[in-house]
């Protein structure tokens, strides 16, 4: 057996077998700093395409490729233990054919060495699961709010809001349980709906801006430690990050400008050799 299996990382049967049972817990990481502190506390990491937004400055996650979702991904398996990681597929890299997301899913697991990949449902994307599935990938799927698909819904927006909705994405989330997906995201949708969802699968529901009895809970880690000045309504702080940065940054300036850093404790200071 290769030395570079971690056998000590929860699995996807443990995470799967968590239905209905004790409560998943789930983070985004991007960095092999950030993956060290989150490790000890979570279940589950995911290196998602969130990413492009948060780290890179990009409006969407559209933008996001295949090359930086394994560079994180790596950095986030060098930082972790414990939890399960989880990689996204970004957008433009499994929607062609089942073939193109297989070539892109291998990828990501060979050069990462992550656990699962995750994929947003959307037309044909049950059937990628399912053929993932058989060929040994381990997938999340994710249902309701798909931010791949802002272009599409003008925007990030919650669904649930009329009957058809709720129907389509009700559907979306039977056909990905059935797909054989381990486990499902549900993001952005009506209490109601979440709770509708969690009933009718037969796997683990994570949700973000879902509801409280999703088997799991998911948020953006930047979001949930409150380095943004604006955050989604879905998102409780459970720090504030972006001040104490700010401070730091300030008194650091002070000290600079001031001379008073470097100072003697900061320098080294050599003892001049006997002559």
């Amino acid at each position: 057996m290769s030395q570079h299996i971690q056998t000590s990382r929860l699995t996807v049967p443990a995470i799967r077998g968590r239905k209905g049972k004790d409560k998943i817990v789930m983070l985004t990481a991007y960095t092999a700093p950030v993956a060290a502190i989150l490790d000890p506390v979570v279940d589950m990491l995911l290196v998602g395409d969130s990413v492009g937004m948060v780290l890179h400055g990009l409006p969407t996650t559209v933008g996001v490729t295949l090359d930086m979702m394994i560079m994180h991904g790596r950095a986030v398996m060098r930082g972790s233990t414990r939890a399960l990681v989880v990689v996204d597929l970004p957008f433009g890299s499994y929607e062609r054919s089942a073939e193109q997301a297989h070539e892109s899913a291998v990828r990501v697991m060979q050069e990462t060495g992550c656990q699962a990949i995750k994929v947003e449902a959307g037309e044909g994307v049950p059937e990628t699961i399912e053929f993932l599935v058989r060929r040994g990938i381990p997938v999340v799927g994710h249902v309701g709010l798909r931010p791949q698909a802002a272009n599409v819904d003008g925007g990030f927006k919650a669904k649930g809001r009329s009957a058809d909705e709720r129907a389509l994405v009700l559907a979306e989330a039977r056909a990905v349980d059935q797909a054989g997906a381990f486990a499902m995201v549900v993001e952005g949708v009506a209490a109601s709906l979440a709770d509708e969802i969690t009933a009718a699968v037969s796997v683990p529901t994570i949700g973000i801006g879902a509801s409280p009895n999703c088997d799991g809970q998911v948020l953006v880690t930047d979001d949930m430690v409150g380095l943004f000045d604006w955050t989604p309504k879905f998102v409780r702080r459970y720090g504030a990050m972006r001040e104490l940065l700010t401070q730091a940054a300030q008194n650091y300036a002070d000290d600079v400008r001031s001379g008073a850093f470097p100072g003697s404790a900061e320098m080294y200071m050599f003892k001049a050799k006997d002559a």
